[in-house]
């Protein structure tokens, strides 16, 4: 079947006993064993659940894992991961990567002996420049949060394979979808599945996909262990949202193309960071690994005092953390997303004070469109 087939299907035919279309919501903590020495296939939901057990089913044969496992949140997914290393381990990290990825990272990760080194990844030399005998994992992000890089995943995957460490891929702007690292070598995919996966604004969680049983087993046991699983009922909401995730990314995505090339050509914009434009310096990777351009986009205005009015202006797009609903979202990554990165880093990588992220929904592009241009007034 194709993915978008696929996709429709989840948890379709699930339940054999009532035939449901709709995977039910097993809204329960603990279950009832037949006799002693004896159980169902499930104990208590924080060790496993048929509604979650669904949705991490579907993950893994959406993204052609051997394992899928659900978390609490993006963070809670990414810190489970951290778990698999040790005190002096050594991980090479995308430098353009979310606020919250660094802050774990710079705090509980180093808290725990972990070492971390910011690297730009587009940068083949700067990456093998900083591989040590240490260096365990390489975190990337393509396209990156938020000046949307595109990072070679063919090319890392390579050099990883050689020096026998780990490639750690957060898919979440993509999804699999557009962009399957699995396929292409890596060895774990992570999702902030509050974005689009679930697809709606109504629900946190998180997603590994493992590309081995080995690395599955692993972090199985920290899930259990640690707990940071999300209840039946957001297990539920992502299965459904998944159903439409086909149809909702290609409709955003063509709406962020039209607004990426407005935006390109309005005069109160200085810069537009979307790969879908053929100036983008990731254009044709982005064509060569990805089967679309995303519906995430960034643009810097003319002026810092524009920021407050386009953010306070707008109507239709509201200014609101996270991405990937159905609603169209605009974030300052400088006090938002960002805020726990040091100021000299931001603006190291470029993220300045008149920098503005756009999560592209699913309203008429040309109503989009116009609630930008009426913000951007009167330039």
């Amino acid at each position: 079947m194709k993915l978008a087939t696929q996709l429709v299907q989840v948890g379709v035919g699930r339940d054999r006993e009532t035939g449901a279309i709709s995977m039910p919501i097993y809204q329960t903590a603990t279950f009832r064993h037949p006799g002693l020495g004896q159980s169902t296939g499930y104990d208590y939901s924080r060790s496993g659940n048929p509604t979650r057990q669904a949705l991490e089913e579907s993950m893994c044969s959406l993204e052609g894992g051997k394992r899928g496992l659900a978390f609490a949140s993006g963070m809670a997914a990414v810190a489970a991961v951290m778990q698999l290393f040790r005190p002096g381990d050594h991980l090479l990290v995308c430098d353009d990567t979310y606020g919250g990825t660094y802050r774990l990272f710079a705090t509980l990760g180093a808290a725990n002996g972990l070492k971390f080194s910011l690297t730009d990844l587009t940068d083949l030399d700067a990456l093998t420049g900083n591989i040590t005998p240490t260096t365990r994992a390489i975190f990337v992000e393509t396209p990156t949060n938020p000046l949307m890089k595109i990072i070679d995943l063919e090319a890392i995957i390579g050099i990883a394979k050689r020096y026998g460490i780990l490639v750690i891929v957060d898919n979440t702007f993509f999804t699999s979808y557009l962009q399957r690292p699995l396929e292409m070598g890596a060895d774990l995919v992570v999702y902030s599945a509050t974005k689009y996966i679930g697809g709606h604004n109504d629900v946190v969680a998180g997603l590994v996909v493992c590309g081995s049983e080995e690395l599955g087993e692993k972090l199985a046991f920290i899930q259990n262990v640690a707990g940071a699983v999300p209840g039946p009922l957001d297990c539920w909401l992502l299965l459904r949202g998944l159903k439409t995730l086909a149809a909702r990314l290609e409709w955003a995505q063509a709406s962020a193309l039209h607004l990426a090339r407005f935006l390109d050509q309005h005069p109160g914009v200085k810069k537009v960071y979307f790969p879908g434009l053929p100036g983008h310096p990731g254009h044709e990777l982005c064509k060569k690994q990805a089967r679309g351009f995303g519906a995430m986009l960034s643009f810097e205005v003319k002026s810092k005092e524009m920021v407050a009015q386009v953010l306070e202006k707008l109507k239709i797009i509201s200014f609101a953390e996270s991405l990937g609903g159905v609603e169209s979202l605009i974030t300052y990554p400088e006090t938002q997303t960002h805020a726990d990165v040091p100021t000299e880093v931001r603006r190291r990588l470029g993220i300045n004070e008149c920098l503005l992220r756009l999560s592209v929904g699913l309203e008429d592009a040309c109503d989009l469109e116009a609630d930008l241009s009426q913000a951007l007034r009167p330039w």
